[in-house]
């Protein structure tokens, strides 16, 4: 039988709690709009025939109504000349929040959210944001006051340089803040990324340290690497004659130094870090990567700060030499790309459009050792 019934009602009147108007228009005081819902019943051929049914299924929605205390039933005749008449249901009517509450079961909710806006009333930031995600802020309410003292430090210590380690408001360490980030940077007025959150706070970041390794001559300690503050490294006076940048950390750590010069880890993506040290401007510095779409994204991004950087091993002879190496790219990209040269650009065109194979990509890693050596700078 697909007639209405109690949780027809139930249904129509829980998408208003689950999208946050109901919790909101109570909240803010807004005079409740009766919620109309139309129930489906047994049409007038039915009447005769299914009379029992029919009073029972009056029954339950009487039942579950709770003498009005869920919501409240509009009738209608049904029947007439050829057919019995009788006097059905054709509309359940919540006509107040303490209805909505009760036929929803939310009592328990709405009075947590009434103390989780209480707490907030000096904190407007946090009320409004409550008012806006009804939702979750209610999942919130077991650590809605620390994040209102989370709130209350990071606000405060805004531009002062500190590390998230340093937070002494009550309850509140790293851990917290950084799982309430998207949170805590929606009431602050800043981005959720954790980059971004702690740059537009003013808050220091982990420190970003650059590996590499220096010839002999270039006068730096006698270790076989340094790792150094990226800013701290950019302020050195070096100038060396020649430099090899690397994608992959284990070739890295094994490629031959240049006399003069050294050897950078660009740790992929990471590899602004490098490109932006001024001592290498003017330099002769080359860039190996993977033989992949991302390869050449990475390249393409190191010449926006170094346009004269040369590659190597990127080419298609080395590809082709290594065909039994290939594996496949798992997500390759095909953004333009406006600082290769042309015969970068037409591999990088070849593996875009799989003219080569499917998804090819040869990893850096997997190049024949001598055929490296042979054709390092």
């Amino acid at each position: 039988m697909s007639w209405a019934t109690p949780e027809t009602v139930r249904q129509a009147v829980e998408s208003r709690w689950v999208s946050g108007a109901l919790l909101r228009g109570h909240a803010t005081g807004e005079v409740f709009t009766p919620i109309r819902v139309s129930l489906k019943g047994p049409n007038a051929s039915e009447v005769a025939d299914r009379l029992a049914e029919i009073e029972d299924w009056i029954a339950r929605l009487k039942g579950g109504s709770r003498d009005g205390g869920r919501y409240e039933l509009l009738w209608k005749e049904v029947g007439g000349r050829r057919f019995q008449r009788e006097r059905l249901p054709s509309h359940a009517v919540v006509t107040s929040y303490a209805q909505a509450w009760a036929l929803l079961g939310k009592l328990d909710e709405v009075r947590r959210f009434d103390a989780l806006l209480a707490a907030a009333d000096d904190v407007p930031a946090a009320r409004d944001w409550a008012l806006a995600h009804p939702q979750p802020a209610l999942k919130l309410f077991a650590d809605w006051s620390t994040v209102l003292a989370a709130y209350a430090w990071l606000d405060g210590h805004r531009g002062s340089g500190r590390y998230l380690r340093e937070v002494s408001a009550p309850g509140v360490d790293t851990k917290f803040a950084e799982q309430h980030r998207g949170v805590l940077g929606a009431l602050l007025g800043v981005r959720g990324s954790p980059g971004g959150f702690l740059d537009d706070l003013g808050l220091s970041r982990k420190p970003e340290l650059v590996r590499l390794r220096p010839a002999p001559e270039m006068g730096l300690p006698t270790v076989s690497e340094l790792a150094v503050r990226a800013e701290e490294l950019a302020g050195l006076d070096l100038a060396p004659r020649s430099a090899l940048i690397i994608e992959n950390e284990i070739t890295y750590l094994s490629v031959p130094v240049p006399e003069g010069g050294l050897v950078l880890w660009g740790k992929g993506f990471d590899v602004d870090k490098v490109g932006r040290l001024p001592w290498l401007a003017g330099v002769d510095v080359t860039y190996w990567g993977d033989v992949d779409t991302h390869g050449f994204v990475i390249l393409n991004r190191l010449r926006e700060w170094l346009p004269e950087v040369r590659s190597v091993l990127m080419d298609r002879e080395t590809l082709l030499a290594h065909r039994a190496r290939w594996v496949q790219e798992q997500h390759p990209t095909d953004a333009p790309l406006n600082r290769l040269d042309t015969p970068e650009r037409q591999l990088y065109r070849d593996l875009v459009e799989d003219r080569l194979g499917v998804r090819v990509r040869l990893e850096q890693e997997l190049i024949d050792w001598p055929w490296v050596v042979r054709r390092l700078p």
